[in-house]
């Protein structure tokens, strides 16, 4: 979809990218920079011709320096944070479990699985002071109820659920909440 290509998403996946997986599966997926117009010598714009170009020849999205940079300091947030960085120590990144539930076939995608710990989802937020009530306005329990009985039909164990979330500003705040069953 076309989503995929709005800054926003843009921000989200490359942070979640490099926060779950690593530089070297952010590096496989995403290359930072964009072409330099000869006559001025400054990179051309995200919406140019010349940038969508060279986009598609490198076979990867392409993050300005600009979105590089906060996607860096986003990463370093959550790394910085104790919790955070606690529950994101151990386990694998972009989990994907199908089990039958509620007589449907159903398949999840958590965005951080460790078996001793539980699931862990990753937010990316304008301002953290307004999480939660972001979090309701856009359903996260809902999404994260899901996971937990997907995953308990597989695993027949009910697993903790937690959610990280780190702002896209400054000063880029990192927040962690265990989610209630």
């Amino acid at each position: 979809s076309e989503d995929r290509y709005r800054p926003a998403f843009v921000i989200g996946r490359s942070a979640h990218c490099l926060i779950l997986e690593g530089r070297e599966a952010f590096d496989e997926q995403f290359v930072v920079g964009g072409p330099i117009n000869p006559k001025t010598g400054t990179p051309f714009g995200p919406n140019t011709k010349a940038f969508a170009d060279w986009e598609r020849a490198h076979g990867k999205t392409v993050l300005t320096d600009e979105q590089y940079h906060l996607v860096y300091r986003m990463s370093e947030s959550v790394r910085g944070h104790t919790e955070a960085a606690d529950l994101l120590k151990e386990g694998v990144p972009e989990g994907v479990v199908r089990a039958e539930y509620c007589g449907v076939p159903c398949q999840i995608r958590m965005d951080w699985f460790d078996a001793h710990r539980g699931i862990v989802d990753l937010k990316t937020c304008d301002d953290l002071t307004y999480f939660e009530s972001d979090a309701r306005r856009f359903g996260y329990g809902h999404q994260l109820a899901f996971y937990r009985a997907v995953l308990s039909q597989k695993i027949g164990v009910w697993m903790p659920v937690f959610l990280i979330a780190v702002e896209k500003k400054e000063p880029h705040r990192c927040g962690v909440w265990k989610v209630d069953p």
